[in-house]
């Protein structure tokens, strides 16, 4: 499909904040003049994040993914495909997906929407438009969750390929600036949905926390997100010098990590596990493999998420070293 040329925008102030933080973004992150994709939903943010980044990035590709789990969603998906060629995208490409597979339907759907896009992009990077208001209900959750700092730390203004140029746009001013270009947002109806943890975080627990503690808590917790994510990035380059100097390549040295403090041995361990093809680590896999290190009663070894089918991985002590093996598992009859 072809794109007609750049939107002239209006130059209000929800306009200008959201071009901002999109020219901001593409500075820090993007090469000049390259190509950004960016996954449009119909909704009030990636509509905005797509008529700024059309103007800022210049040539823009939207990505619509239709989940297929409304009546009708085929043309919203196509509606917001034409929208994007108004707006003055490059190209617009819907892409179906098939929802489907464990932990819930909304795990579910982000897992297809992410591989549909990443298998679109084409090599270029794609733009979110996750809000500052999406990284305040992501900390909370995090916090919920109580698997350690990593877990409050929210979303990343860049993860490769996926960026992230709104983390400080509030959800307002992505309404305002539809209504300043007269665009009509898709109002997602599982977006009101009470049975989605998400929805009530949104909808009952942040107002409530506004209002019992004066304001400013979802700003408070993006903010704590950044200066997290700044920390973690420093104990993440010392605990990555931890893990080579543990490691002989295959198994990790007891001593060596034992005599190391607790966040940095954590961090080491996490990592090694992830290397050797752990999934999914929860707070209490660490702790038990931590435990491993720290409190040595002859226990056995830990099993942790991953492994081919019908195989698990364990870790487990041996001869004064930390070692990752796959273990057979038996079948089920």
């Amino acid at each position: 499909m072809g794109s007609g040329a750049p939107r002239r925008l209006p130059e209000t102030a929800a306009v200008l904040a959201v071009r901002r933080a999109v020219r901001e973004w593409i500075a820090a992150y993007a090469p000049a003049g390259r190509a950004v994709a960016v996954a449009l939903s119909g909704g009030a943010d990636s509509l905005a994040l797509t008529a700024a980044a059309v103007v800022e990035a210049g040539e823009v590709d939207a990505l619509v993914v239709d989940h297929q789990l409304q009546d009708g969603s085929k043309a919203v998906a196509a509606d917001a495909a034409a929208t994007a060629l108004a707006l003055g995208c490059r190209s617009a490409r819907v892409l179906a997906v098939r929802v489907d597979g464990d932990g819930g339907m909304e795990a579910a759907a982000r897992r297809a929407r992410y591989a549909a896009l990443d298998e679109a992009r084409a090599g270029l990077p794609v733009l979110l438009g996750h809000t500052l208001d999406d990284q305040a209900e992501t900390v909370l959750l995090g916090l919920a969750r109580g698997s350690g700092g990593r877990s409050i730390q929210g979303m990343a203004a860049w993860a490769e390929p996926w960026g992230r140029p709104l983390l400080a746009v509030r959800r307002a001013q992505t309404r305002r600036l539809c209504l300043d270009l007269a665009l009509t947002p898709h109002e997602d109806p599982h977006n009101a949905s009470p049975e989605f943890t998400r929805v009530r975080l949104r909808t009952e627990a942040l107002p409530l926390l506004e209002d019992v503690l004066g304001g400013g808590v979802a700003a408070a917790l993006a903010r704590t997100a950044e200066q997290l994510r700044e920390d973690g990035a420093v104990l993440d380059t010392l605990a990555g010098e931890l893990l080579h100097t543990a490691s002989d390549g295959r198994t990790l040295s007891i001593e060596t990590l034992a005599t190391a403090p607790a966040a940095l041995r954590r961090r080491a361990i996490r990592s090694w596990l992830l290397e050797g093809g752990a999934k999914a680590l929860t707070g209490k896999h660490l702790h038990a493999v931590d435990q491993l290190i720290t409190d040595w009663r002859g226990q056995g070894g830990v099993a942790v998420g991953g492994g081919e089918p019908g195989s698990r991985l364990v870790a487990e002590r041996e001869h004064g070293r930390l070692a990752l093996r796959r273990e057979r598992q038996a079948r089920r009859r």
